[in-house]
């Protein structure tokens, strides 16, 4: 597979509640390439994130990856540590997160789908998603709230992705045209087998193309570098699944 050079720059796009701040990588080729929505776990933006997006971009594809939080307005950074035990910084995590639903998330997804077909470069209108922890869930909601426009959406480690309320990502798969991965760690408490059980029987009876993957042995956090759950063995196998899903279904023109 070639491995693009790659442009990094920050951005911002105007949403219907203010300004996201947002990182945009692209292939520093002059050639047209489709693009990726990147949805950032609960830590937020952060140097682990940037690189992982930029990985994702060096397989040729465009990468936007948003700051969520901006409704809250800047956030210092997190250290991935501090959120995994009580204290403030957890508390300061808690409150961020209760600031975001899936309404607000789509709102801004629509505008981020909005800049993306407005770039030159990018080959394609449909556009793949992937999600992180919340962002997860994110990625599943937008492939059911934009099917015209998301042609692959991924989840690793995902929460809150088949839960009783309104809302829940799953509920939407009838709506959903994309292909749909979601890889799931072993262990997870924020993931349960009922969840499991419940997306997978709304993907079958919808006839979603999907896949569910368990990766044994892992934790809840194991795909991103910068989490005491980290696995690189298990990353690293997330990372050809992705791959291979994008260049299914977002080739290049």
């Amino acid at each position: 597979m070639k491995t693009h050079s790659i442009n990094a720059k920050s951005i911002e796009i105007k949403t219907k509640d203010g300004t996201a701040p947002c990182h945009f990588f692209s292939p520093q080729e002059n050639e047209k390439l489709p693009a990726v929505i990147f949805y950032m776990d609960a830590i937020g933006i952060r140097p682990a994130l940037c690189d992982m997006a930029a990985r994702l971009a060096s397989g040729g594809c465009h990468v936007l990856l948003p700051d969520l939080y901006y409704r809250s307005g800047p956030v210092k950074p997190f250290e991935a540590v501090s959120i995994f035990k009580e204290g403030p910084e957890r508390d300061r995590l808690m409150s961020l997160l209760q600031s975001l639903n899936q309404k607000l998330v789509m709102e801004d997804t629509d505008c981020f789908l909005d800049f993306l077909e407005s770039q030159p470069s990018v080959s394609d209108p449909k556009a793949g998603c992937i999600g992180y922890c919340m962002g997860g869930s994110f990625a599943l909601s937008a492939a059911g709230t934009f099917p015209e426009r998301i042609a692959a959406a991924a989840s690793l480690h995902g929460g809150r992705l088949a839960t009783g309320k309104p809302g829940s990502p799953h509920l939407l798969a009838p709506k959903m045209r994309a292909e749909i991965y979601i890889g799931i760690a072993g262990i997870d408490p924020h993931f349960t087998p009922g969840e499991k059980a419940r997306l997978e029987s709304a993907l079958q009876a919808a006839n979603v193309n999907h896949t569910v993957e368990v990766y044994p042995e892992v934790k809840h956090g194991f795909a991103v570098t910068d989490t005491p759950a980290y696995d690189k063995t298990a990353s690293e196998l997330h990372w050809q699944r992705i791959q291979n899903l994008f260049a299914a279904n977002l080739p290049s023109k």
